[in-house]
This record gives structure tokens, sequence and C-alpha cells, in this order.
């Protein structure tokens, strides 16, 4: 792969990228004079008309980096009798809540401009978006999931891309969307501008470029997983019955009026947003199983402020942009170090300063080192002098035991397997899933006819989500797997 770089200068302004006037004006509307580096420099890379590879540390606005130059493209290069449903911008991105901010972002920038865009991902009516696309549509922002179900449909055309962007690629690869993706390029015109974004350079993101990109230019403005300086990172050593307790006094002693929450498991989630709310602090879960309307209804809430804490597992760790977040507090390490760095990039944004705090479990010191070994500095430990445990604590639920320390949840992100992830955007089990979760056996299914063959066999202990996935993961490595990519099929016309 040949990569391009340009220099980075730190003295450009917006009105050296020579954008569209009414660009232009919007920028000013919004209150920006200066683009960030990753803009400064991935916008003449778009706007050159070439392939882009571009990596850049969360929170740097690199979604303004590739929103403005598309939407100059696509003014300069206005198309005559443009047929409903036919976009010429496919933005594709892993989660709902990046979906529906990437699109806000392209309504605030092409507020002056004719263009218009959509939003389509699952969990949500199909209906409206079948009749969104009866209209004119330049831009569409979407799930992999959501839009092959508008393909399969036949409500949505492809034939008229000419500007494809992978956005968070990573992390679509980790939550098992390559197969979806290999199918939605098989659909796209061969010539076409491809720009992939990425937070990491993993060595799967750089598969995956090689085949996708052509002679592409290259912009990295953060070190490899670097954590961002602005952010005050620290940690509170405490027993895990304790946890909850200390976050409630946290809260309260210090004032927080903004604090997102990550834990490891949905089930943790609501039951912290359970606790927190009996503490007297409102507080809300927002995890793959819950509804749109109730992940939309509490996001909302929490950038207006009136929630004051939003509770959240790793599926919200790239789709939340809250301008100014204060504080992030991962009540659990992650698994996986890369998360670390992705679910504290949701504070210290745009320059602004912001507090990371992870409440560890001895249990937890091997994760903690993997985090340090990563970023490639000790984080400090602090006592927390004013915290008074309770007296009579309550017995404590048994907790599931987590996957080996450092291993990925799925074995091979670009077989297919999922990764903490419900299939299809959070809709639930394909068919497959199902099917292959039901005994095959008719004893099996006979409880009586089974105690008469054999006596029952102990129940196995519950396993959790990460045992879950890693078993689903070998499932699917057993099986014959294609290759990344494949020659691409001749793209129907006119369907």
């Amino acid at each position: 792969m040949s990569n391009t770089a340009i220099p980075l200068s730190t003295e450009i302004s917006f009105a050296d990228l020579k954008l569209a006037q009414p660009l232009m004006r919007a920028v000013a509307d919004a209150g920006y004079e200066r683009p960030t580096p990753v803009q400064a420099q991935a916008i003449p890379l778009v706007l050159a008309g070439g392939d882009l590879l571009a990596g850049a540390q969360t929170g740097t606005g690199k979604t303004a980096g590739f929103t403005l130059p598309i939407l100059h493209l696509l003014t300069a290069k206005p198309v005559a009798n443009q047929r409903p449903g036919r976009p010429r911008c496919l933005i594709l991105v892993p989660t709902r809540e990046l979906a529906a901010q990437v699109e806000e972002s392209v309504q605030t920038y092409g507020k002056y401009l004719s263009l218009k865009s959509m939003v389509m991902f699952g969990g949500v009516n199909i209906n409206p978006q079948i009749k969104a696309l009866r209209g004119q549509m330049d831009i569409l922002v979407a799930t992999p999931g959501r839009l092959l179900d508008h393909v399969g449909q036949k409500t949505l055309d492809l034939s008229g891309v000419e500007i494809l962007v992978l956005d968070e690629a990573d992390r679509m690869l980790d939550m098992g969307f390559i197969r979806d993706i290999k199918k939605i390029l098989a659909l796209l015109p061969k010539q076409r501008q491809n720009l992939l974004f990425s937070a990491t350079f993993s060595d799967e993101i750089k598969t995956l470029a090689d085949g996708l990109l052509h002679n592409p230019g290259y912009v990295e403005v953060a070190r490899r997983n670097s954590t961002v300086e602005l952010i005050e990172q620290s940690v509170h050593m405490v027993p895990q019955k304790l946890k909850s307790y200390l976050l409630a006094h946290l809260i309260k002693h210090h004032d927080w009026k903004q604090v997102l929450v990550f834990t490891r498991t949905k089930h943790g989630a609501n039951r912290l947003a359970e606790k927190l709310n009996a503490d007297g602090i409102p507080a809300a879960a927002i995890h793959g199983n819950k509804s749109q309307p109730a992940r939309t209804k509490a996001l909302a809430q929490f950038k207006d402020g009136s929630l004051p804490v939003l509770v959240a597992t790793d599926i919200a760790a790239r789709g939340l942009d809250i301008d100014q977040l204060p504080h992030v507090v991962n009540f659990e390490l992650p698994n996986i170090p890369e998360d670390y760095v992705h679910r504290i990039g949701r504070t210290g944004r745009a320059g602004s300063s912001g507090a990371a705090i992870s409440l560890v479990d001895s249990e937890e010191l091997p994760f903690l080192k993997s985090i340090e070994r990563l970023i490639k500095r000790e984080i400090p430990k602090v006592a927390v002098d004013s915290f008074v445990p309770p007296a009579n604590l309550p017995a404590e639920a048994p907790r599931p035991p987590r996957s080996q320390h450092g291993q990925r949840r799925h074995s091979n992100t670009t077989a297919g397997g999922n990764r903490n992830q419900p299939p299809r955007d959070g809709q639930g089990q394909n068919p497959r899933q199902k099917r292959d979760q039901q005994p095959r056996n008719p004893q099996q299914r006979d409880p009586q006819a089974r105690s008469s063959q054999q006596p029952a066999k102990p129940r196995e202990p519950q396993k959790s989500d990460d045992q879950k996935h890693l078993s689903e993961a070998a499932r699917h490595q057993s099986m014959p797997q294609p290759a990344l990519f494949s020659p691409r099929p001749a793209v129907r016309r006119g369907r």
C-alpha cells in the first residue's frame, strides 16, 4: 500500500482549505475558526479526489474531516434527474448512536446547501425509512445490518455511490461486520472514492485497507492507541462489592453534574443504574438490549444535562459525542486494553480537559497492567479518604467469571465473529443462531425420555457475556471461512 502524507501546519485556517462559501458560512455559525490537525490534513486530500486512510484519536474532529469535503465535492458536481433511493455518498458506521451523530454533522455543515441526507439503523420501524427513500437523497449514513435489509427489500439502489466512507472501521471489524461490509462492497460501483477512518491501525485494518483503497493518502495525527494528554487519569482501588457505594459517594461529594459510567455487561449496567437511582442519583442504562427510543431518550437527556449519569456498555464507547463531557468512570475495566482508550476518549474532546476515573478491584490488576503497557504510562492510584464504607453490606450477588486476561471476546474479527454486540445492529439473534441453540436430539426435548435413558447432568454455571461470545466465535471459526476480499460480482443495474 502506497501512502502519501502532507505536512501539518498549526497556522492553517478554514479559509485556506478552499471550501465552498455555504460551507464556510456553516462552519462560522458553529463557532470554528481553525481546523483540527486531522481536518487540516484530511480535507485537502479528500478534495483532491483520491482515497484516504486516516487514523485519529477519538474526539479530534474527524467527522468534519470527511463531511465538509464530501459536501463540497457533491455540490461542485450536481447530478441531473437523480433517481429516488439512489445515494451519491454512503457513510457506514458501526452503531446507531454514531450514525445519528454523523448525520447530525452532515445537517449542521450542509444547512445552506440543497443536498439531502438521511440516516438508517436497526431497532426502529423500517417503514419511515422506506418512505424517506422515495425522495431525493444525496448522502446516506447507515449501519450495515439495516442497510442490507433495505437492499433485500429493493428499496435502496447503491449503484450511484460516488464516495464510500467507512467510519470507525476498527470497531466495525471488532463487532463482526466484515461479512456485511463485503456484501455491501459488491453492490457498489468499482469507480468510486474510498475513505477509511479508524481510531487504531490494527493488522486487520491494514488488511482491509489493502483490499479497499487505491494509492491512498495517509493521515495519522496521534500515536496509535495513545490517550489524550488533557485527560486526567486516576485509579481508585476498591473491592467490587463497594464500587457502587464509592461511585455514589464521588458523585455526591464532588457534585458531578455529568458522568458517563462504563460497565462490562448489560445486566451490570441495569443493576448499577437501579442502585444509583435508589441512592437519589438519577441514572439510566444504555446498551444493545435497550430499545432504540429508550436509548435515544436517555442520550438526549444526558446531553441536555437533565440526566446526570449515563451507564453504558462498550457499544456506546464510539458513538457518544458530548461537548465538554467532564467525567468518565470505568466501573469495571474492559478485557481489551484498546477499549479503555475508546472509553476515556469520550472526555477531553476537541481541546477540552476531562477526568477518567477507574474503580479497580484487586482481581482486575492484570487488566490494569495491560492498559498501562498499551498507553505507555502508569495511571496514578488515588485514595478517597472521605469515603466511609457502609457498616452492614448486603450479600453480594455472584459474579460471572471473566474471560482470560487480555483475550479478545472472539478470536477472529475478520471471520464474522461477534464482539459484545448482537447481530444486525442489536436487533437480536438471527434465525441460524436460534436454530443452533435448539436441541437436535428428540430425547433432549423430552425431560422424561432423557431421565429414562440416563441421569440428569448437573447444571453448568451461567456463562458470562464474554464466554458466550468466545464459544460462538469458536463455532464460527470451525466453519469454512471466505477470503477477506473475493472478486466482486457484477452489479445489476436498474433493479
